[in-house]
């Protein structure tokens, strides 16, 4: 089993990138944003290797959106970024030294688009509140959930095997509708 840190370590990119999704939200919602630290060799249990400190939401619904950003940000980059390299390195089973540093980018990017349980439980504590529309929590209870779900599927590799899908089915699949 190889440690959780190593993992993060080689693929650092995509924290750098989940990080600048949180801070892109932030922004998007005129958020201010108190501390940033978009990557950082961390050892110790418990310790992100990145995070990003913000003022909180008016509205739940941007919470959860600060929350679930990285989905769609690291999601959308890493297949843009594979994408130009997917087709000779899966296809032709080839590609030179840049095919093949674009497939790890864009694995790495991918891989960290799912939001950390600290994004979860700033979201809970964001659609639990009594303020908070019953709509917004029908909608932000079960993001929590499949994010906790999400957290202990990395046990077995979901991570992992979402970064290698986004960044080589998806552009494959693409290639193959327009051709």
């Amino acid at each position: 089993m190889i440690p959780g840190f190593i993992i993060t370590w080689l693929t650092f990119p995509g924290v750098i990138v989940h990080e600048l999704a949180h801070a892109l939200f932030c922004r998007l919602f005129g958020l201010d944003i108190y501390a940033v630290q978009y990557f950082q060799f961390s050892t110790g249990f418990g310790q992100p290797a990145g995070y990003v400190i913000h003022r909180r939401a008016k509205h739940a619904w941007q919470d959860t959106l600060v929350g679930i950003g990285p989905f769609f940000v690291n999601t959308i980059l890493g297949a843009v970024i594979a994408a130009p390299a997917a087709i000779p390195v899966l296809k032709f089973h080839g590609g030179d030294v840049l095919d093949w540093l674009l497939m790890w980018l864009g694995v790495s990017i991918a891989m960290h688009s799912f939001p950390s349980t600290g994004d979860a439980a700033s979201i809970w504590s964001s659609v639990t509140d009594k303020e908070t529309p019953i709509w917004t929590k029908a909608l932000g209870i079960p993001i929590v959930g499949v994010i906790y779900l999400g957290a202990l599927a990395s046990i077995f590799w979901l991570d992992l095997l979402y970064g290698v899908a986004v960044a080589g089915f998806l552009p494959g699949l693409l290639v193959n509708l327009l051709a």
